[in-house]
């Protein structure tokens, strides 16, 4: 494994990333909430881009994997801070962008804060997830303690409680992408499994019907997790990319 490079966002936070050189244009890998660029998906798709030469872009954001800063104190505004901040220190020309889970928001988010992006690939995307998702799943209760004890530790599948801060909530809906309109003015595919439990079809179609673009188009596999790390997953990202670089190109 080699050692990550680190770049100091305006904002002070140490973010860590490895970059891959090669022809445009450039790959960006943005990973989940609590996940971070060590992940199957992330590892796997840098073996592809190096095989077919093709630059690579995969990073932590702060307080996820060895990028300063605690988990719980970010939001959804700080990392979209981080990747704007890395992306556009990095990266030259166009950009296709991959995101993953909470990464499919804020790969959204990027849509709408740099001129070059010539695609994307989303892979269960969670747009909105702070509200739609924990807000609108929490009891009064939970509700609660978020906003008088600042916190609710909410219980996960994947392991230890994730725990939901105010400021996540509250940033969350200053970031929100599906209330407005969402101009995609370059080739999309948005990749979803049937059995993800963490992020609905309900949730996939929502965005595929919100968003404007001349060439969308949402692909379900069946029997699929949140994951989508399997084996008959993970060509299918590729696919994807391929079909998003070759018709942004024309």
């Amino acid at each position: 494994m080699t050692t990550p490079q680190y770049l100091v966002t305006p904002q002070n936070r140490r973010i860590a990333y490895h970059k891959t050189t090669g022809a445009g244009p450039t790959i960006v890998f943005l990973g989940g909430y609590k996940s971070d660029m060590a992940g199957t998906k992330a590892v796997w798709l840098e073996d592809q881009c190096r095989a077919q030469g093709l630059a690579y872009l995969r990073f932590d954001y702060s307080g996820h994997g060895v990028s300063s800063g605690a988990f719980e104190d970010g939001c959804i505004g700080d990392w979209a801070e981080d990747a704007a901040a890395v992306i556009r220190a990095t990266c030259d020309g166009p950009l296709v962008l991959v995101g993953s889970s909470m990464g499919g928001w804020i790969s959204l988010l990027m849509c709408q804060r740099l001129e070059s992006v010539a695609g994307l690939v989303t892979i269960a995307a969670a747009p909105d997830f702070t509200e739609d998702g924990f807000w609108a799943g929490f009891t009064e209760a939970q509700k609660g303690q978020v906003m008088e004890r600042g916190h609710y530790d909410m219980p996960s599948e994947y392991g230890e409680p994730y725990r939901v801060t105010r400021r996540l909530i509250e940033d969350g809906r200053n970031h929100l992408v599906l209330r407005s309109p969402l101009n995609l003015p370059f080739p999309v595919r948005c990749l979803q499994g049937t059995e993800d439990t963490a992020v609905t079809r309900d949730t996939a179609l929502r965005l595929l019907d919100h968003a404007e673009s001349p060439d969308m188009a949402l692909i379900f596999l069946k029997g699929a997790d949140h994951s989508f790390s399997a084996p008959d997953c993970l060509p299918l990202i590729s696919t994807a990319i391929d079909a998003v670089i070759r018709r942004s190109k024309g």
